[in-house]
C-alpha cells in the first residue's frame, strides 16, 4: 500500500453537511440549526464548512448573511456550493455566480460536469461549451479573490464512458486556476478498486502538486472505502458528512473517514489547538451534538461513535477482555471519545457480568457465589423474555438483590388497575385513568391518574402517589416508550415487552419489565424505574 504523507496543513478535511447532508429524506435545517452546527464543525478540526448554495436557496442566502456576522471559526474557512455560469453566457453576468461572491464565504465549491452524457442531456449544451463554462467560472472567481474547489460532478461514470472528455474537463479546472479538484461518485456506484485505478490515472496526468479529492456517495455501501482508497491513489482532500447524512443512502461518513484516517494511517488531518477541545477525542461528543440538533436518533452501530460500536456481548469476549481489552476491539474506544460496555444477555458468562459489574461500580472478583447467581438469573430471565442489552437500570437492580440478599424496598404495592374510556362515535378521543394503592413512608397512599393512554395515566397515578413520600421523583420524566411482541405466533397470548427510558434532567436510565399483556409489563418497567431512580440519587426508603 502507498499512502502519501501529507503533513498537518495540506491534508484537507472538507464538511458538506450543511448542504449535501442536508439533503437527507426527512431532514429540514433551519437558518439557525445550521448556526449551531457549523460551530461544532470548526471545533472538531475540518478545514472546510460548506454552509450552503447561496442565490438559489433563500435559507442558504441568508445562512451566509448571517454567518459573516455571527459565526467566528477557529479552524474551518467557509464555503459556498453553486454551479458554472449556464451555457451560452459570461460568468461575470450569470446572477448565481454573482451570489457565490456576496456571500463573502472565501471559499467557493463550484459543481461542474464531468460527464460528457451530462453535458450534453442535462445541461443541453456540448462538451466544448462545458469545459468552457468551467475554465470561465473557475477564472472569474479566483479573480475576484475565492479559493476555488471543483467538485467534478459525476466524474466516475464519466470517466468510464469517456476518460478523454474526464480528464480535459479536470484539467480544464486547474488551468483556470482551481485549487483543488473533487472527483465526485454522484450516483455512488463505484468500489474501491475501481476509484484507486482511476484515481492514479489521474494522478499522473495532473502531476504531483496538484490536489486532488474525493467525494464519495454510498448508493454501493463503498462510501469510506472508497474515499481511503482515492487517498492511498493520491488523494489529499477528502469530503463527507457527520454522520453519513445526505439523500438516497446518504454521503461517505466524514467522522468514519477521518478516524481511520488519523488511528490507521497516522494522517493528522484534523486542526486541533492543544488546550481546547475537539479533534479525534471528541468526535462521539460532537457526532451526538449533532445528531440532536438535526433531530435524528444516532445510529447505534455506528463505527467509531456509535453506542454499539465498543458495546461486547459474547461470554468469550469478556473473558479475553478481562485480560486484555485489545483482544477484542480494534482501537481504544477512548481515542475517539467513546466507551467500552459490556451487555448482559443470555450469551453472558460469568466474566460478563463482573466486567458489567465493574463498569457500575462493583467489584465481583471475589464474589464467586454473587457471580454464578446472577449469571444464571440473567440467562432464566432472558429465555422468559427479558433483555438487559439496553436495560442497565434493570440489570442493576438485579445485582444489587443478590448483593444484598433482597430487594431495596422504597414502597410495596398493594394493587393497580387501569381503565379506558371511550364516549362517542369512532375516531373521538378515548380518556384512560389509573388507581394505584400502595404502602410508603408508614401510610396507605390511595391515588388516581389520568392520561393519553393507560401507561401514561399508570406513570402518573404511580408518580403522585410517590411524591407525598418522596418529593425526588417530581425531577423524573418518562421520556421513551418501547413495546415488543415476542411470540406474536400464539396472537393475544404472547409475552409483551416493554423498554421504558427515564430521566431526571441530566442522566438517562433504562429498564424492562415482561409480562402476558402490554399493562404488567409496563407496570412492572415503570416501578423499577422509580426505584432506580430514586437508588441513584441516594434516597433512603422512608
Amino acid at each position: 500500500m502507498s499512502v502519501p504523507a501529507p503533513n498537518h496543513s495540506s491534508f484537507q478535511v472538507y464538511d458538506t453537511t450543511l448542504r449535501d447532508g442536508a439533503q437527507q429524506e426527512g431532514m429540514n435545517l433551519s437558518v439557525a440549526d445550521k448556526l449551531m452546527i457549523a460551530p461544532l464543525l470548526d471545533e472538531l478540526g475540518v478545514g472546510f464548512i460548506e454552509g450552503g448554495w447561496p442565490g438559489a436557496v433563500p435559507k442558504d442566502t441568508e445562512f451566509f448573511k448571517r454567518a459573516a456576522k455571527e459565526l467566528d471559526f477557529r479552524n474551518a474557512e467557509l464555503a459556498a456550493f453553486g454551479s458554472t455560469r449556464k451555457a451560452g453566457t459570461r460568468a461575470v453576468d450569470d446572477p448565481q455566480v454573482r451570489a457565490l461572491v456576496d456571500s463573502e464565504a472565501p471559499v467557493v465549491a463550484l459543481v461542474a460536469k464531468h460527464d460528457l452524457r451530462h453535458a450534453e442531456r442535462a445541461l443541453r449544451t456540448t462538451g466544448d461549451e462545458n469545459i468552457a463554462m468551467i475554465a470561465d467560472t473557475v477564472a472569474f472567481l479566483v479573480r475576484e479573490g475565492r479559493r476555488v474547489v471543483v467538485d467534478a460532478e459525476h466524474f466516475f461514470d464519466g470517466y468510464r464512458f469517456d476518460p478523454a472528455y474526464s480528464r480535459a474537463a479536470v484539467l480544464a479546472g486547474f488551468e483556470a486556476g482551481a485549487e483543488v479538484v473533487t472527483l465526485c461518485d454522484t450516483n455512488g456506484g463505484m468500489v474501491p478498486a475501481w476509484v484507486a485505478q482511476i484515481v492514479h490515472e489521474i494522478r499522473d496526468a495532473v502531476g504531483p502538486e496538484a490536489i486532488l479529492g474525493m467525494h464519495a456517495h454510498n448508493d454501493s455501501g463503498c462510501a469510506v472505502a472508497n474515499t481511503l482508497a482515492a487517498v492511498e491513489a493520491g488523494c489529499t482532500h477528502v469530503q463527507g458528512t457527520v454522520n453519513g447524512y445526505g439523500e438516497r443512502t446518504g454521503n461517505a461518513d466524514l467522522l468514519a473517514v477521518v478516524a481511520n484516517l488519523e488511528l490507521k494511517y497516522g494522517l493528522p488531518v484534523l486542526k486541533t489547538t492543544e488546550g481546547l477541545p475537539g479533534g479525534l477525542r471528541d468526535l462521539t461528543r460532537i457526532a451526538h451534538a449533532i445528531s440532536e440538533i438535526t433531530n435524528i436518533s444516532p445510529f447505534a452501530r455506528s463505527p467509531y461513535v456509535g453506542a454499539s460500536a465498543f458495546a461486547h456481548k459474547a461470554g468469550i469476549h469478556a473473558s479475553a477482555i478481562r485480560v486484555d481489552p485489545d483482544l477484542y476491539q480494534h482501537t481504544d474506544p477512548a481515542n475517539v471519545g467513546n466507551d467500552m460496555r459490556m451487555l448482559i444477555s443470555d450469551m453472558a458468562g460469568r466474566a460478563s457480568i463482573e466486567l458489567k459489574g465493574r463498569e457500575l461500580g462493583f467489584d465481583l472478583s471475589d464474589r464467586p457465589d454473587v457471580l454464578s447467581r446472577v449469571t444464571e438469573r440473567v440467562k432464566d430471565a432472558e429465555a422468559n423474555g427479558y433483555t438487559y442489552e439496553a436495560a442497565d437500570a434493570s440489570f442493576e437492580l438485579l445485582l444489587l438483590e443478590e448483593l444484598n440478599g433482597q430487594r431495596t424496598q422504597y414502597f410495596t404495592v398493594e394493587s393497580w388497575r387501569a381503565i379506558v374510556e371511550r364516549r362517542g362515535p369512532r375516531g373521538t378521543p378515548a380518556t384512560a385513568e389509573a388507581t394505584v394503592k400502595l404502602h410508603a413512608g408508614g401510610e396507605r397512599i390511595v391515588s388516581t391518574g389520568e392520561g393519553v393512554g393507560p401507561v401514561n395515566a399508570l406513570d402518573h397515578a404511580l408518580r403522585q402517589a410517590l411524591l407525598k413520600v418522596y418529593p425526588e421523583l417530581e425531577e423524573f420524566e418518562l421520556i421513551d416508550f418501547k413495546v415488543r411482541i415476542l411470540d406474536s405466533m400464539y396472537g393475544t397470548d404472547a409475552i409483551t415487552r416493554v423498554l421504558i427510558e427515564m430521566s431526571d434532567g441530566q442522566d438517562v436510565w433504562s429498564t424492562v419489565g415482561v409480562g402476558p399483556n402490554l399493562l404488567e409489563a409496563s407496570w412492572e418497567a415503570l416501578t423499577d424505574s422509580a426505584i432506580w431512580g430514586l437508588y441513584r440519587h441516594g434516597v433512603a426508603p422512608r
